[in-house]
């Protein structure tokens, strides 16, 4: 069920827009796509409904991550031949359903829109502005690296969540994508999440020592949105197909993402 089927079951328009999130690191291979499809999970079951976005216009993979076969997605909408709401996918229900969210999904393994013009780019922000009613939260999953078409998203969006680890290649990473935004004018504070941390007092301490640099050289300080620890039932249940606190209902990497859902809920 896609497009409009997927949206019949939407409840009537409300009068504040969804907030939206862009989930961001600067550097790939962190965690940041898993950690988005985690948030959407534990937003629907926090009871919000919540709409994915593969904005990773050149190697997208949400819906591989999640084992689902969208029969549209954004590479459509960037191209003019959809609207954004005719790609939405439900997936795990969709939302109202425990844990369920939509999805709009990338165009998977091909690097055909890397290149996208920020005008194309700009169909997917105007689709956003009108689905928005319809959702409680919106989360878009950036491409890495730091490219004009990310920096758009990254603007357009209401909160920045900045995936890091302890590496300091990651960490370099994520302090230059906040300094690039700055130093463009985006007033950004962004929540910043420390993942596959050895334990979550490790993870606060990689959040301390990001902070001080940022609060010394760019004169503001980013906010914790808390520290996911290393599990190996992660990887597994990427191999599988299976979001984790489906395969794995009792896993602390879940729960560690459930006190990240609050934190955010309650700011």
């Amino acid at each position: 069920m896609t497009g409009a089927a997927a949206m019949s079951d939407t409840p009537l328009p409300r009068t504040r827009a969804a907030p939206i999130f862009a989930v961001a690191s600067g550097k790939g291979g962190v965690g940041k796509t898993w950690l988005s499809t985690m948030l959407s999970i534990a937003f629907g079951r926090a009871g919000q409904r919540a709409l994915l976005v593969d904005c990773d216009l050149g190697l997208a993979n949400v819906d591989v991550q999640l084992g689902v076969q969208p029969q549209a997605d954004v590479h459509s909408v960037v191209r003019g031949f959809l609207e954004l709401d005719a790609a939405v996918t439900p997936v795990m229900g969709g939302p109202g359903r425990n844990g369920g969210f939509d999805l709009i999904a990338g165009h998977s393994g091909s690097g055909a829109l890397g290149a996208a013009k920020l005008e194309e780019v700009g169909r997917i922000a105007s689709g956003l502005s009108r689905l928005a009613p319809h959702y409680d939260r919106i989360i878009l999953d950036l491409a890495a690296g730091i490219d004009p078409t990310v920096l758009r998203f990254a603007r357009a969006a209401d909160r920045l969540v900045l995936v890091t680890t302890e590496e300091p290649t990651a960490l370099t990473d994520a302090y230059a994508m906040v300094k690039l935004l700055r130093l463009q004018g985006a007033q950004v504070v962004p929540w910043v999440i420390v993942n596959m941390a050895e334990n979550r007092v490790k993870g606060r301490k990689v959040f301390d020592q990001f902070a001080l640099a940022c609060n010394e050289y760019l004169g503001f300080k980013p906010k914790f949105a808390g520290a996911i620890t290393r599990d190996p039932r992660v990887p597994d249940s990427i191999r599988a197909q299976t979001p984790l606190p489906v395969r794995h209902p009792q896993s602390q990497a879940y729960e560690d993402v459930i006190r990240i859902v609050e934190t955010l809920n309650a700011n």
